[in-house]
C-alpha cells in the first residue's frame, strides 16, 4: 500500500461579520429552510444571481423514462473546464434543481462547467432508486461534457447534505458507476459539504425504510465502509455548528481515506451550521465562509494534477 498523503484537518476561520443585515438576512434563511419555506428562499437567492456572462441550458432530460432532467450552466466562453457535477440535499425526500440556479451560476463563474440534475427521492424510491439515478447523471456528465465546454477527464462530484451523501457513494462503492459503465477512479475529486458518510444506527423509521432493516443493507449505505485507497481526492467541508449532520462524519470519512492511502482534506469552519455552509456559496453571504474559494481551489488543483504527473513521467522517459 502506497503511504498515506496525510492532510490533518484544517480550521478555518471566519472572515470578518457582515454588517447585520446579512446576518439577519442568514438566520431568516435557515430559519425558513428547516421550516419547510425552501422554495420561497431560494427564489429569493435565485433573484440575486447575476446571471451575465453565465449560459444556462435547462431541461435536458437524462432519463426520460423516469422524467428526470437537468440543467448546466457554464461561462460563456467554455472550453475544455472541469465539469462538477452538483447533487442538491433535502433528507434524501425534496428539494428541485431549479432551486440552485444560484449555486449553478457562483460555480460556472469561476470556470467550471456545473451541471444540477433531479434525482428520484423517498417514498417514490428508496437508496438503489436514487443511487441509479445520481450514476446516470454522472454517466450523462462524463458523455455530454464536450458539447458544453466542459472536459470529460476532469469530472467531479460534488454535494450538500444527502446529496454529499449520493456523491459520497458514487466516489467509494464501484458498483453504482460500473452500473453505467464508469469507474470511480475516473472522477477526479469529491467535494462534500455537510454529508453524512458515517452514520449508523439507524432509528428513524424513514430512514430505515430508505436504507433497509437488515445491518448488512444499512451498512451498504455509508461510505466510510467502502473506502480502499483507491477513491478519488476529496474535499470535505464541515460547519462545526452542524446540529442536523455531525461534524464526526466528516473526520470518520476522511480519516478513512488517509488511513488507506488515499488523499482528503477536511476543513471545519467554526460557527457555521448545516444551511449556512451551502448558503456561504450565495452572493448575499459569501463572506460567512470560503467555501466558493475552497472549492475552486480544490478542483483547479485536482484539473491540474493529470497534467503534472504526464509531464513528470515524460521527464523520467527522457
Amino acid at each position: 500500500m502506497p503511504a498515506p498523503h496525510l492532510h490533518c484537518d484544517r480550521v478555518v476561520p471566519l472572515r470578518p461579520r457582515r454588517p447585520r443585515g446579512l446576518a439577519a438576512l442568514l438566520a431568516a434563511l435557515v430559519a425558513g429552510l428547516l421550516g419547510g419555506c425552501q422554495a420561497t428562499l431560494f427564489a429569493g437567492l435565485n433573484a440575486t444571481a447575476r446571471d451575465g456572462g453565465v449560459v444556462a441550458t435547462r431541461d435536458i432530460a437524462f432519463d426520460p423514462a423516469h422524467r428526470l432532467a437537468l440543467d448546466v450552466y457554464r461561462p460563456a466562453d467554455a472550453h475544455g473546464a472541469p465539469v462538477v457535477v452538483f447533487f442538491y440535499g433535502g433528507s434524501w425526500r425534496s428539494g428541485k434543481r431549479q432551486w440552485y440556479r444560484w449555486a449553478g451560476e457562483a460555480l460556472a463563474r469561476r470556470g467550471l462547467v456545473v451541471v444540477i440534475p433531479d434525482y428520484r427521492k423517498w417514498p417514490q424510491v428508496r437508496m438503489g432508486g436514487f443511487m441509479r439515478d445520481a450514476a446516470q447523471a454522472v454517466a450523462w456528465a462524463h458523455a455530454h461534457a464536450g458539447e458544453f465546454g466542459g472536459d470529460p477527464d476532469a469530472l467531479f462530484v460534488m454535494g450538500h447534505s444527502a446529496g454529499a451523501h449520493l456523491g459520497a457513494l458514487l466516489a467509494t462503492d464501484g458498483r453504482w458507476l460500473r452500473q453505467v459503465g464508469l469507474r470511480p477512479g475516473q472522477l477526479s475529486g469529491f467535494i462534500g459539504l455537510a454529508g453524512p458518510y458515517d452514520f449508523l444506527p439507524l432509528t428513524d423509521p424513514d430512514f430505515i425504510d430508505m436504507f433497509g432493516h437488515g445491518h448488512a443493507e444499512q451498512l451498504a449505505s455509508q461510505p466510510v465502509h467502502f473506502v480502499d485507497g483507491n477513491e478519488p481526492p476529496m474535499l470535505l467541508l464541515q460547519g462545526t455548528d452542524d446540529d442536523l449532520v455531525a461534524p464526526r462524519n466528516a473526520s470518520a470519512l476522511g480519516e478513512a481515506v488517509q488511513r488507506a492511502g488515499g488523499r482528503a482534506t477536511v476543513e471545519l469552519i467554526p460557527g457555521v451550521g448545516h444551511v449556512a455552509l451551502l448558503l456561504a456559496m450565495s452572493r448575499p453571504l459569501r463572506g460567512r465562509a470560503p467555501v466558493l474559494e475552497d472549492v475552486t481551489a480544490f478542483i483547479r488543483a485536482q484539473a491540474d494534477r493529470p497534467a503534472r504527473l504526464a509531464m513528470a513521467a515524460a521527464a523520467r522517459v527522457r
